[in-house]
C-alpha cells in the first residue's frame, strides 16, 4: 500500500488562484474638489460669470440674477459639449486614423468615460438655459443672439476642418469670451463701450495668454498641426506675459480709478500666470490647469472695492 501510494502519490489540494491584476477590484479614484472644479467643466463658466458681475457693477449697473447665471449656463454648455467633440478621437472605431487621439488630456477623458451624463445634463442645462433667456434684457438678448451664431460658425471650422488647416481656439476663446462678458453692460449703456474697450482687449489678452500657458504645459512642443499663431506665441510666452503686465498696470496706474478696476485684475492675472509657471513642475497636469483657470478669478480680490 506505502509503495502504491508512493508510486501514486495523491493530488495535492487545490490552491484559491492568487489575485491577478484583473481581480483586484480598482480602487476608487480620489480627485480634489479643484479637480473636480476642472472635470466637471465649472472652471470656464465661474471666471465667465464673475467677470460679468465685475464689469457691471465697475460700470454702476446692477444685473438681475438671471443674466450671470445664463452667462453661465451657457458657457457650460459650449465647454462641455466642445470637449465631448473633441472626446470622439477616443472612439476605438477611429483610432486607427485619428492617431492624435493620444495627445488627449484627462478632461477629455473624463468627459469620454461620462460621455451618457454629460449628454443628458446638457439637455437639462439647454432646458434652464431657454428660462433664463427669456428672462434678460432684450438688448442684451440681440447681441447674444449675433455672437452666438458667429460662435457656431466658429467652432464648425474648428471641429469639421482638417487639423493642419484648424484656426487656434486660443484666438476663440480671446474674442467670444470677452465679448459675452461685456455684453450685458454694453447693451445698458452703450456710451461706454469706448470707456471699457482697453479694458476689453486687456481681458482678451488675459484670456489668450492662459490658453497660452495650457498649450505649452500640455505639449512639449507645438504640434505639426499647430496653427502658425500659436507656434509663435508659446516661443515668445514670457514676453507676451510681460507686456501684458506692464501695459495693464500702466493703465490702472495712470487712472486709478474704480472703472480701471479690470486692469488691475488682468495685472495680478498675468503675474500670477508667470509664477505659476515657473512652478509647474510641482503640480499635477489636472491642478496645474484648474491653478491656471484660478488666475482668471481676480476679480474676487477686488470686487469689495468696486462699488
Amino acid at each position: 500500500m506505502l509503495s502504491a501510494i508512493n508510486r501514486h502519490p495523491q493530488p495535492a489540494a487545490p490552491q484559491p488562484p492568487r489575485p491577478g491584476p484583473h481581480l483586484i477590484p480598482p480602487r476608487p479614484q480620489h480627485r480634489s474638489p479643484l479637480a473636480l472644479w476642472h472635470l466637471l467643466s465649472l472652471d470656464a463658466p465661474t471666471v465667465a460669470a464673475l467677470w460679468t458681475l465685475f464689469i457691471a457693477r465697475i460700470s454702476h449697473i446692477s444685473l438681475p440674477w438671471p443674466e450671470p447665471a445664463a452667462m453661465f449656463v451657457a458657457v457650460w454648455i459650449i465647454y462641455a459639449a466642445d470637449r465631448l467633440l473633441d472626446a470622439r478621437l477616443l472612439d476605438a472605431r477611429q483610432l486607427d486614423t485619428r492617431p492624435n487621439a493620444t495627445e488627449l488630456e484627462p478632461r477629455h477623458h473624463f468627459h469620454h468615460h461620462h460621455r451618457n451624463r454629460f449628454l443628458t445634463a446638457i439637455a437639462l442645462a439647454a432646458l434652464i438655459l431657454v428660462y433664463l433667456l427669456i428672462c434678460i434684457d432684450p438688448r442684451s438678448l440681440h447681441l447674444y443672439a449675433l455672437l452666438a451664431t458667429l460662435l457656431a460658425a466658429w467652432m464648425l471650422l474648428i471641429h469639421a476642418r482638417p487639423h493642419s488647416h484648424r484656426l487656434p481656439k486660443e484666438l476663440a476663446v480671446g474674442l467670444f469670451f470677452p465679448a459675452a462678458i461685456f455684453i450685458p453692460t454694453v447693451a445698458r449703456d452703450p456710451a461706454i463701450r469706448l470707456d471699457l474697450l482697453p479694458t476689453a482687449i486687456l481681458f482678451a489678452f488675459a484670456c489668450t495668454l492662459n490658453c497660452l500657458y495650457l498649450y505649452v504645459w500640455e505639449h512639449t512642443a507645438p504640434t505639426p498641426i499647430a496653427h502658425i499663431t500659436t507656434r509663435w506665441a508659446t516661443s515668445h510666452l514670457i514676453q507676451l506675459a510681460t507686456t501684458l503686465l506692464i501695459f495693464a498696470t500702466l493703465i490702472f496706474a495712470t487712472r486709478p480709478s474704480i472703472t480701471n478696476l479690470p486692469a488691475l485684475a488682468c495685472a495680478i492675472t498675468a503675474a500670477a500666470l508667470i509664477t505659476l509657471n515657473a512652478h509647474r513642475h510641482r503640480l499635477s497636469p489636472i491642478h496645474l490647469r484648474a491653478a491656471a483657470d484660478l488666475t482668471l478669478l481676480t476679480p474676487i480680490l477686488l470686487l469689495p472695492f468696486a462699488r
